[in-house]
């Protein structure tokens, strides 16, 4: 039992750093002034992504939540490269919010599959 609470706590702290991430990404525009167009809209609509299913993940945990955060963030990671704005303050921020987010979510993904969730109570 003691384990498993370690384990939930832990899934849990990754899903609020997710959170904040998502949320950093998202205000990066304003607080980096990257440009008004393509690389702000990825920024934002990314960021938004990253921070609604980490509030999902935190409410009612599921495993395909993880596998989107995985996704959404190696999206922002490669991003710079596929939308065209390298050698950006913008490209820094993306990559370095993306790898976070896709560490974090695969960090989860490896811990719930050494010692999966309950989801129901025993009688």
């Amino acid at each position: 039992m003691q384990n498993w609470l370690e384990n939930w706590t832990n899934a849990k702290l990754c899903d609020v750093a997710n959170l904040i991430l998502g949320a950093f990404l998202f205000v990066s525009p304003w607080i980096f002034g990257f440009d008004a167009g393509t690389v702000s809209q990825n920024a934002y609509i990314t960021g938004i992504a990253i921070a609604i299913l980490a509030i999902a993940a935190l409410a009612a945990f599921a495993v395909w939540e993880e596998w989107l955060n995985l996704i959404v963030g190696l999206w922002a990671l490669v991003s710079p490269w596929v939308l065209g704005f390298q050698g950006t303050t913008a490209m820094t921020v993306h990559v370095i919010i993306g790898a976070a987010v896709a560490i974090l979510a695969a960090i989860e993904l490896w811990m719930m599959s050494q010692i999966p969730p309950r989801l129901t109570t025993g009688s």
